[in-house]
């Protein structure tokens, strides 16, 4: 992964707030997922700096985690000996902007709006992306905006989009169950296509869990490409 598209990934989807444990940045989530609630590699780090990042997470009332990147084996190994235990593999997926601007979007279908509607908020809502996942997005300077999905003058899909540097990363994509496969959210990645590029940002990323299957096989049939895979280790004692 390079570094602005890393860059973007760690600045469109801020935790809270953060604590060095040595080699390791600890992100302090309120709740809102492994995403923003776990330690990461921002440095050189020690097989103790791991315990200290541990420590960090049950002052804050977290479950001690960790997310590494497929191929940082060493880390891996040390949190495996640890008892740490791999979780929700996900990718890191890119495209150029302009790969996806290439056909307009059909009139009513997508809009760009913030802050966010209720609506949008409810349809979040619906899903996965609670009240502590929409307050990251909240916390995150703009650029940003939120993206509003119609079907048959119904509002049918929701997401969020934010830019760092030339790319902008795309998240939270929701489309209510009862609108689902008829195509919107194709539609709705193209729309934060547009939106990026008269941001001035040529690239647009964004992370899809590798047992989404579904999801994808639209990334990939919309030619994003995998730049990157991590994983969560987490510590979950039991009572």
């Amino acid at each position: 992964m390079d570094r602005d598209l890393a860059n973007a990934f760690e600045a469109t989807w801020p935790a809270a707030e953060y604590a060095r444990a040595g080699g390791f940045l600890v992100g302090r989530g309120l709740g809102a997922g492994g995403r923003v609630s776990s330690a990461r590699v921002d440095g050189d780090w020690v097989g103790d700096d791991i315990d200290r990042a541990a420590q960090i997470h049950a002052g804050w009332g977290q479950v001690p985690m960790f997310r590494a990147l497929d191929q940082d084996q060493d880390l891996i190994a040390a949190l495996e000996q640890r008892g740490y235990r791999r979780e929700t593999p996900t990718a890191i997926l890119d495209i150029a902007a302009a790969d996806l601007t290439d056909c307009a979007i059909p009139p009513v279908t997508t809009f760009c709006v913030w802050p966010p509607m209720a609506i949008q908020r409810d349809i979040w809502a619906a899903g996965n992306i609670t009240r502590a996942r929409q307050a990251v997005m909240d916390r995150v300077p703009a650029p940003k905006t939120a993206i509003l999905g119609r079907v048959e003058d119904r509002a049918a899909a929701a997401a969020f989009v934010a830019i760092q540097g030339p790319v902008a990363m795309l998240h939270g994509i929701e489309v209510l169950d009862r609108w689902r496969r008829r195509g919107l959210a194709r539609w709705v990645v193209r729309q934060a296509a547009f939106w990026a590029q008269e941001q001035g940002a040529s690239r647009l990323g964004l992370a899809v869990s590798r047992a989404n299957t579904g999801a994808r096989a639209l990334y990939d049939a919309m030619g994003f490409r995998e730049a990157a895979g991590y994983g969560y280790y987490a510590r979950r004692d039991k009572d």
